[in-house]
């Protein structure tokens, strides 16, 4: 475990915590919760839970969404003092999808150390279940609440190569998967992973059509939600030659503008790669 410096600045230790099974907290987390001044805790309710069960008594402070610029002033202030503080999440790694940005950029700013405890998360725990492609992934968290604002988040995914994983509440599970299929594509390879290390853990992995067909039945509407969707198949474009090949059989029967749209169509090819090509 690092120790404050010369200048009694204290260490802010970013810790995961268990995303369900208490007995996936670490021994070193264990350690620097037990050794540390005072605990930044999203919920303190949660937070202390997890603390009793480990027979401590500590100091909790929350750090949430609606408080977190206040509260990393106020926890800066104490780092400076020579304090150590630990920062923990409702559950899994803090910073994903959970509060503590601030605090952290703050804190490495202002030149105290800032050390990771590693740990459990979901988005890895669900990555490894899902039997997609888990060599390139992208986070996307929560997608947006409102609908429109959601499907035009997912349009710009539609291309997306790498694997993508989104956290959702249980009451927009339902529409959000909806969307994924109309967006991504029905047949799109999924994984719905609920309630992880829990007692009723469950992965299921499907097209999204099917997992649409599979929620509120084999799939129940209850605990926490992650998805993981496969990434867009590579699309081959046309080389080269075969643009040439199919603009000179186009420009025989349709004027050049044409020709090159068609051709640009055709060939899966930008209507400026077509054109320059064709005037090489």
């Amino acid at each position: 475990m690092a120790n404050a410096s010369s200048e009694s600045v204290g260490i802010l230790y970013v810790i995961a915590t268990p995303i369900g099974n208490l007995a996936d907290l670490s021994a070193r987390a264990a350690t620097v919760l037990a050794s540390v001044d005072l605990i930044a805790a999203e919920d303190t309710r949660r937070g202390g839970r997890l603390i009793a069960h480990l027979g401590l008594d500590k100091k909790l402070l929350s750090l949430h969404e609606h408080n977190e610029v206040a509260q990393s002033e106020k926890l800066l202030a104490e780092l400076k003092a020579g304090h150590n503080i630990a920062l923990i999440s409702d559950a899994g790694t803090p910073l994903i999808s959970d509060p503590g940005f601030r605090l952290v950029a703050q804190a490495q700013a202002a030149g105290v150390a800032v050390v990771s405890v590693p740990g459990p998360s979901a988005v890895t725990a669900a990555l490894s279940v899902s039997g997609l492609p888990t060599d390139r992934f992208v986070f996307e968290g929560f997608l947006p609440r409102r609908p429109k604002q959601r499907r035009s988040r997912l349009e710009s995914l539609r291309s997306e190569p790498r694997t993508i994983v989104f956290f959702e509440a249980v009451h927009r599970v339902e529409a959000a998967l909806a969307d994924m299929a109309e967006v991504l594509g029905a047949e799109r390879r999924a994984t719905i992973a609920r309630e992880l290390t829990k007692l009723h853990e469950q992965a299921v992995t499907d097209t999204l059509a099917a997992l649409c067909g599979a929620l509120g039945t084999d799939v129940p509407l209850l605990g926490e939600f992650v998805i993981v969707v496969a990434g867009a198949e590579a699309v081959s474009t046309a080389d080269d030659s075969e643009v040439r090949r199919v603009y000179a059989l186009l420009i025989e029967a349709v004027p050049p503008a044409r020709a090159v749209a068609l051709a640009a169509k055709i060939c899966e090819r930008s209507r400026n790669e077509v054109y320059a090509l064709t005037r090489a």
